[in-house]
């Protein structure tokens, strides 16, 4: 019989309200997620009260306190109870107001969410009151402890702790407080930005240390000042003011607007974008500020829009953006997301249109541009730009070009010459080349045969045979055959007659004579052969010629006496043991999963699954465990890790390794300037260096530092990295400050550093065309399980290939 088990033993659970205070936590840690919305609320209430004053002030980035100050009205003590409640607002009444409000809150949620994420404090003074007050509120937001407290005019909002009541947000929160502070400057700088009139500043106090300023406005009624006081003056002389036109016909049927009946001024627009001159722009969108009614957000289709037409006038960079569209409060609809940073709006495509028909008009108007202080050089009265003349000097370069091989041949066989000369200069230098002349000079030659059999019972001495193999490169400058020194042949193309050049050649002259080399040979010729010829032509004729007397002599009978000791055999325990071993392997080969590991081609389309299949299956240690199986075409290493067959690239491997070994260990020198260099950084910026002095001194950069100046004037450049013909300056500091904001503390380098030394490693490294022995080949793989990324050189060439796996082959 069968039984069955009820599908539910239990009974659904009844559905019942969440309490009041679960809700309350469940809810604000959904209003305020990073200390940038903690931070942007504060401010947000104190423009919103009127405030001409705003100042923020942290300690330790915001860990242990956030404090905001300002000027405005302040909240009357009929406000007390109510100021930190949840849906409390003095902004709206009931949901139409919300088409009409013009403030940056309406929810009444900011202080309420706060007080249940942190220790929430607030000291007020109203216009009409005489003296301040010091509230303090519950995690509930209930009132519980007022007190007087001397203020003059405004609020001042203290968070204490903040997270600590969502201890894995608050563990989070303090492991990453440097990357949390940063993006809290980048949203401080918006409202510093669209702020006019208001003085908004912000600082910092580390531990016990000074309190060091960040961010300071000087309350300009003008978008450009605040700019200016956020960024310095070096930003604005790269700004154009945004000049707002009606879309063009073309521009209105990309988007479909041909025939639609479009409002008229919907939207007016106004800010500023850089030019698109190629060194004004920036490396990343780290400063793009878009605002819609003066309210900061995060329109997306704007700001890809805003990016595209910028890059078709510099494709490299990315603009400044600071712009404000102002729209009807009725066409836009802010009440999307707790932050408010996503909007909806009205028409959205006829906005876009009148961006980017704008936009191409301001950048089409400084394309064709000529410089006043330019004077151009009159074209029709210049010699050297005279038709005839560069024909003429063209048709004399190209016979001399044509000349130039015959000459090189001429030298080429000379140098053939001397190789075949005299009996005498044969003994000293020792080449031979792996082709069919090397076998019929071995043929007649009995120091050739005890060379080649010595080769096959793999005994080498004194690295000869090492030698000869190098050596062959130097016969490639003149062909794939080339004679070895014993041979009595000579290709009459590529050799002279002896009588002609003469049989008392000394290796001096003929080194002299020695061609410049042309584009096969100097793939074929490396430092390899150079050394091998310059030690074989060496005055020691003595140890060859001993070393190949023991070479004649390795199938020499010997005779030795053998001691024998009786043995204990047994073939039916010898069978046993081979069926244990078999049955033992075919279970361990049962056991183990067969199946294809690397299935990417080896094509372009594939590198980046092709990369992912090695990372995944290849570790570091596996590097030393691969076996060498030999060298193809002279530029690729063929490995094998079990059963499997890799191609690995000589070339890119190396160069990746010197890449890595350079990034690591190599310090930049500096060259100290005449007088020091005023950089004008942004108060966040000169924080981010002072913090990292070490790793711009890595970099060659070197600074004078006074924290007691003004900010932008703090740190002055010293010192400038110089290597040979590479110079650096202002643009790689603030590639490096961007770099350290999001990875502080983190060994980085400019862009144009890794271009430097990515042109050091290639020079340095093996090249396509040497050939390798056994252990150099070594060498290479187990330096590829020493560095970070083996995947692909500097240059993005790949390293590394799986060809096939020997278990799929068919056995047949």
């Amino acid at each position: 019989t069968l039984s069955f088990s009820p599908c539910y033993s239990e009974p659904a659970g009844a559905i019942k309200a969440i309490d009041r205070h679960s809700v309350h936590q469940i809810c604000s840690g959904q209003v305020v997620l990073t200390l940038a919305t903690a931070v942007k609320e504060l401010v947000e209430n104190s423009i919103d009260a009127g405030s001409t004053n705003v100042d923020v002030r942290l300690k330790d980035n915001g860990a242990e306190l956030v404090e905001v100050s300002d000027n405005g009205k302040g909240v009357e003590e009929a406000n007390f109870e109510g100021l930190t409640l949840k849906h409390h607002t003095s902004k709206i009444r009931e949901f139409s107001d919300l088409i009409h409000v013009e403030t940056f809150g309406f929810r009444g949620e900011a202080l309420s969410s706060l007080c249940a994420l942190s220790d929430l404090s607030v000291v007020t003074c109203h216009e009409s009151a005489q003296v301040g007050t010091k509230l303090v509120f519950d995690h509930n937001g209930h009132l519980v402890q007022r007190c007087p407290h001397p203020r003059q005019q405004g609020s001042t909002v203290s968070l204490g702790q903040l997270f600590y009541t969502l201890p894995v947000r608050h563990k989070e929160f303090q492991r990453n407080i440097k990357k949390e502070f940063t993006k809290m400057i980048h949203v401080l700088q918006s409202y510093c930005i669209i702020s006019t009139g208001v003085r908004i500043t912000c600082s910092n106090q580390t531990g016990q240390g000074k309190r060091s300023p960040v961010l300071n406005t000087s309350g300009s009624p003008c978008m450009r000042d605040n700019i200016g006081a956020v960024y310095g003056p070096k930003q604005l002389q790269s700004l154009l003011p945004f000049q707002q036109l009606r879309p063009t016909d073309v521009v209105k049927e990309d988007y479909g607007l041909t025939n639609a009946e479009l409002p008229e001024e919907l939207f007016t627009i106004t800010g500023f974008v850089s030019r698109g001159d190629h060194g004004v722009g920036r490396s990343a969108t780290d400063r793009q500020f878009f605002f819609i009614n003066k309210r900061p957000c995060d329109p997306s289709k704007v700001t890809k829009i805003v990016n595209e037409v910028y890059h078709m006038y510099n494709r490299h960079q990315y603009p400044f953006v600071a712009l404000n569209i102002a729209v009807a409060s009725e066409c836009v609809d802010v009440n999307v997301t707790p932050d408010k940073r996503q909007i909806f709006l009205q028409e959205e495509k006829l906005l876009l249109a009148i961006l980017k028909t704008s936009l191409m008009a301001m950048y089409e108007s400084g394309v064709n541009k000529i410089s006043l202080n330019h004077k151009p050089s009159n074209l029709s009265n210049s010699k050297q730009n005279n038709p005839l003349r560069l024909r003429a000097a063209f048709s004399s370069h190209t016979k001399r070009g044509q000349e130039s091989p015959a000459s090189g041949g001429s030298k080429q066989k000379t140098l053939q010459s001397f190789f075949k000369g005299s009996e005498k200069a044969a003994t000293h230098v020792h080449i031979q080349s792996p082709v069919k002349p090397l076998r019929e000079a071995t043929r007649s030659s009995p120091a050739g045969r005890s060379s080649l059999d010595a080769f096959r019972y793999g005994k080498t001495q004194d690295g000869d045979i090492e030698d000869s193999g190098r050596g062959s490169s130097l016969s490639e400058c003149d062909s794939q055959t080339t004679a070895t020194p014993e041979s009595p042949r000579c290709s009459s193309e590529h050799c002279s007659e002896p009588e002609a050049q003469g049989t008392k050649t000394e290796p001096s002259t003929s080194r002299e004579e020695d061609p410049a080399p042309g584009p096969d040979s100097k793939r074929a010729r490396t430092q390899g052969s150079q050394d091998s010829v310059g030690s074989s032509a060496g005055p020691e004729p003595t140890k060859r010629d001993s070393s190949r007397s023991s070479l004649s002599k390795v199938d020499a009978p010997v005779s030795l006496q053998k001691r024998t000791a009786p043995l204990r055999f047994c073939f039916q325990e010898l069978a046993s043991r081979l069926r244990r071993l078999n049955e033992l392997q075919r279970q361990m080969d049962s056991d183990r999963l067969k199946y294809r590991r690397f299935r990417a081609k080896i094509s372009p389309g594939e590198n980046q699954s092709a990369e992912d299949e090695l990372r995944k299956e290849i570790s570091k240690d596996t590097f030393k465990d691969m076996e060498i199986i030999g060298q193809f075409n002279l530029g690729f290493i063929i490995t094998k890790l079990n059963s499997d067959i890799f191609m690995i690239d000589q070339h890119a491997s190396d160069e990746k390794y010197n890449f890595e070994m350079l990034q690591q260990h190599t310090a930049l020198q500096g060259q100290r300037l005449i007088a020091p260099q005023k950089l004008h950084l942004p108060a966040v910026s000169e924080n981010v260096l002072m913090e990292n002095v070490d790793i711009f001194q890595k970099n060659g950069f070197d600074f004078l530092i006074d924290e007691e100046a003004q900010v932008m004037e703090r740190v002055k450049l010293v010192s400038l990295p110089t290597s040979k013909n590479w110079t650096f300056g202002p643009a790689d500091i603030e590639e490096l400050i961007f770099m350290l904001s999001d990875s502080p503390g983190v060994m980085c380098r400019p862009s144009r550093v890794r271009q430097m030394f990515a042109s050091r490693a290639c020079r340095k490294s093996v090249m396509i065309g040497t050939a390798l022995s056994v252990s150099e080949m070594k060498k290479l793989v187990v330096h590829m399980g020493e560095i970070e990324q083996p995947w692909n050189c500097p240059h993005g060439r790949p390293t590394m290939r799986h060809l096939v796996s020997l278990d799929v082959l068919s056995q047949d």
